[in-house]
């Protein structure tokens, strides 16, 4: 193995959460910065070819390669789980910029509750209200203390939409159940495709709140306080699973590379696949000394370093905890150890799925570009009446609209599933048909985890992520009311006919539900429950932090990215601020 120079810093993983350290940390201080990122390098120019559906979306392109790496998928502890041989219910990203690349850019905050789930729900309705397998915790943060970053992280991204709360003062068109803000969004709403107009109209005329879907994407040209400027978006409609070909939708490759490649003490290698992080052992104050990774000349490498950021998906930052031996992994048998603990997906499907008379020219917008409303998220409805506990939110967007992904959605109507009666029908309603989505918060339980698989290894030979994974009563149970929900706005909206969603069964690694997953790596205010404190530092290893979603105890209803990027501009406030003057233990 070859030993590199040490540097200060090393970050794995080159994403939103990877590049905003790198570009807060080389912008602020002189310390030496090495991103390593397995995927290749990216650049705005890049996408000029990428209006290719069946390359982009149905091919992939852009994600993590399962042949060389994936993971497995068991429901319970007595199943034996089974690799995922292509992506389905996720898709991880691959390259700078990681799925930061390829997201649709909707950008809502978590509510205020989301961050003291459990003493809240508890002081409300009784621990004996909460599941009985539930893994529930506080995250040791709260909003307020959030507020500043996410506004932060507002600033960077230019994000378009209408404030319904700044300061506790309500504002009319905007979501008045949200958190309160400093401020107004750095850019006006997108532009409203026309089956979103026809969503607001239903859903206020029924006594909803509707207001425009927060967006990545901006209305209109920007220039951040970086002094990176993007363009205004053109409706172009390719965007999930897609990297903007203008720059309009915000992405780490043209909104933090440009101010990292300005910097000398920033260097990013690409083609980098880290396998382990070296570290002493615990009785020696437990320190990280550096990775290890496989080089682009497939070498393997040390890189040591004063000071460790794990920037990877989700599922990558726990595996490589777990494959690098730091921390105990959980056993939900006794409960003991932490790495692996809390695996959520956010709960995400077509709640209603509407046919019209009239073209709805879907094929126009963004993936952010649209409305929703909150009036049913969280805890804004009083659930002691129902059978399940939290919420989340039904919007109408023109998101994943591309001909060769919806061709064939039909109404139930159609009897047959091919020939000619099938494509004359395809046909009719491809631009007729509309999707109310839903996207709803999922729990934290005891046997939702991963760990490393017994059986299964890749490239390397070592051993694959193992996901226990299934939905619980609670989920299927809120599944059932927001569908009911949005059957009664489709027809509202005058739909000729509605495809209601057919409800959660067991989990399913084939539909996509967005890639949105968390836990592994959470964290609290105590070891014995967090792998993390409150600034993303590892408990037990002072010099490593762990960055993103992994962190996060429990999913909410909303999408992660603002949440992220506010957790990493609050960590490096500190490691700037705090921990470089005295390293040791934040909290």
């Amino acid at each position: 193995m070859k030993a590199l120079p040490p540097v200060d810093v090393v970050i794995v993983g080159g994403g939103w959460t990877g590049l905003l350290m790198a570009k807060e940390l080389g912008t602020r201080t002189s310390l030496s910065v090495v991103v390593l990122e397995r995927g290749a390098l990216r650049k705005t120019e890049d996408y000029g070819d990428d209006m290719d559906e069946l390359d982009y979306t149905i091919r992939l392109r852009m994600m993590q390669d399962a042949s060389r790496e994936t993971v497995t998928l068991r429901h319970d502890m007595s199943q034996r789980a089974l690799p995922l041989r292509q992506h389905g219910s996720f898709l991880p990203g691959s390259g700078v910029g990681g799925a930061g690349e390829h997201w649709s850019a909707v950008c809502p905050r978590f509510l205020p509750d989301c961050f003291e789930l459990l003493s809240r729900t508890a002081e409300k309705y009784g621990a004996a209200r909460l599941p009985e397998d539930h893994s529930i915790q506080d995250w040791g943060v709260t909003y307020d203390e959030l507020e500043a970053h996410y506004t932060r992280a507002d600033l960077l991204l230019g994000l378009s939409g209408k404030a319904g709360n700044i300061r506790g003062k309500q504002i009319e068109g905007g979501n008045i159940f949200e958190g309160w803000r400093s401020a107004e969004y750095p850019t006006p709403p997108t532009k409203v495709p026309y089956f979103s107009s026809m969503f607001a109209e239903a859903t206020k005329s029924l006594g909803y709140h509707p207001y425009p879907v927060p967006a990545a994407t901006t209305s209109r040209a920007y220039t951040n306080p970086d002094g990176v400027s993007r363009a205004g978006c053109t409706y172009c409609g390719y965007c999930e699973t897609f990297g903007c070909m203008i720059g309009a939708k915000s992405q780490p490759t043209n909104t933090l590379l440009p101010v990292i490649e300005k910097r000398k003490n920033v260097s990013i290698r690409s083609g980098a696949w880290v396998r382990r992080i070296a570290h002493d052992a615990p009785e020696n104050k437990g320190r990280a000394r550096g990775v290890i990774y496989i080089d682009a000349h497939g070498k393997e490498v040390f890189q040591p370093a004063e000071l460790i950021f794990l920037a990877s998906w989700t599922l990558n930052n726990t595996r490589l905890l777990l494959l690098s031996g730091i921390g105990e992994a959980y056993d939900p048998a006794t409960g003991r150890g932490t790495v692996g603990r809390n695996l959520t997906h956010q709960v995400t499907f077509s709640a209603a799925t509407a046919f019209f008379e009239k073209p709805l020219n879907r094929f126009m917008g963004s993936g952010a570009s649209g409305m929703m409303f909150s009036d049913l998220d969280g805890d804004l409805i009083d659930h002691s009446g129902l059978p399940f506990l939290r919420g989340g939110t039904l919007n109408a967007r023109s998101a994943r609209s591309l001909p060769i992904s919806e061709c064939g959605v039909v109404p139930k109507s159609v009897k047959a599933t091919w020939g000619s009666e099938w494509k004359k029908a395809a046909l009719h309603y491809y631009d007729r048909t509309g999707r109310i989505g839903f996207s709803g918060e999922h729990l934290a339980y005891k046997g939702n985890y991963m760990d490393l698989d017994p059986t299964y290894k890749d490239g390397f030979g070592d051993p694959l992520l193992r996901l226990t994974l299934d939905w619980r009563e609670n989920e299927r149970k809120m599944a059932e009311y927001a569908t009911a929900k949005a059957v009664e706005i489709a027809r509202e909206m005058g739909a000729k006919e509605v495809n209601p969603f057919p409800g959660l069964r067991s989990y399913d690694a084939t539909r996509y539900q967005s890639s949105h997953i968390q836990g592994g790596t959470i964290m609290g205010t105590v070891p014995d429950r967090s792998v993390l404190n409150p600034y993303l530092q590892h408990w037990h290893v002072s010099n490593l932090f762990v960055l993103g979603a992994s962190a996060f105890p429990q999913n909410a209803a909303a999408n992660p990215t603002p949440t992220i990027l506010a957790l990493t501009y609050r960590t490096a406030d500190a490691v700037i601020d705090r921990y470089l003057k005295n390293p040791s233990a934040l909290a």
